[in-house]
């Protein structure tokens, strides 16, 4: 593609950036829909995020992904915020409407269809969710749109899970407890167990938010890293033929539900998959 002064530019909003696939994800589906349109990323300190808002606007910039640690804050400095964006207290795209900055949410979509993609169904299931922050929320927000029985949440924090616990039984009238990390061994059966934590990321590939025996107890494993493909936690599964499922097709499905808010048309999601399988892996 011919970058020219008509191409559009879309990035990413974080820090720290430089190891995110969003680049190559979107580039590819740009060039494979024959959109004259370029992403890039913009490493992006916390004290900076006004200004970077603010030249969001200047610049004409069409469209921005948020991700950590700007995904709550950002919401303040924008112009309009999706329903399902202010329901998680998050945003994660952008979109520049001539001068006005609307932001929404499609982790929620994202981890949804990954779900269902894989064949797990979420209605009348009990649920563990491991940590209590903004992929938490997203993760718990969806559990209980779809119509999850109940949810447990654990974190390091008691305090933020309770918050977090209680934000959603008055929001979604579920049933949803909290206790500390430690205390998920306690619990006798889990039908589904979802890592939101950064536990097991690389480079600290050993880690585990949880022990093999918790694994154990599990019907079903979810870990949104998808760096490495196969965390520990992951592995315990395996392991033990438990079903389990990584972050890479949520990361899939949230970009292209950004993909779609921007220009209108989804991606073909299989070949921007087949695309990273085929030349891209090397750089997870």
């Amino acid at each position: 593609m011919e970058i020219n002064a008509n191409t559009k530019l879309y990035g990413l909003i974080g820090h720290p950036v430089e190891h995110s696939l969003s680049p190559l994800i979107h580039n590819y589906a740009f060039n494979s829909l024959d959109l004259n349109c370029v992403y890039t990323v913009f490493d992006v300190l916390p004290e900076k995020l006004e200004e970077a808002v603010k030249g969001v606007k200047a610049l004409g910039i069409r469209g921005v992904n948020v991700t950590v640690p700007h995904k709550e804050k950002i919401i303040k400095y924008l112009d309009v915020i999706s329903e399902e964006a202010l329901k998680i207290g998050a945003v994660n795209t952008v979109v520049n409407e001539g001068g006005i900055l609307k932001g929404y949410n499609t982790d929620v979509y994202g981890f949804i269809d990954s779900l269902t993609e894989v064949g797990e169904k979420i209605e009348g299931r009990k649920a563990v969710v491991l940590g209590a922050g903004g992929a938490s929320k997203a993760v718990c927000v969806a559990l209980a749109l779809k119509g999850i029985d109940s949810i447990i949440i654990a974190n390091r924090s008691v305090e933020r899970a309770k918050d977090l616990s209680e934000y959603i039984k008055r929001e979604f009238k579920i049933q949803c407890d909290y206790c500390s990390i430690n205390e998920v061994e306690e619990i006798p059966e889990i039908d589904m167990l979802v890592n939101t934590t950064s536990m097991g990321m690389y480079p600290n590939v050993e880690d585990s938010p949880v022990s093999e025996r918790v694994v154990l107890k599990a019907k079903f494993v979810y870990d949104l890293i998808y760096n490495p493909f196969e965390t520990t936690f992951l592995k315990h599964a395996k392991k033990n033929g438990i079903k389990y499922s990584n972050g890479l097709f949520m990361l899939l499905n949230q970009a292209n539900y950004s993909f779609k808010l921007w220009t209108g048309e989804f991606f073909d999601k299989n070949l921007v998959y087949m695309h990273l399988k085929e030349g891209i892996t090397h750089n997870l």
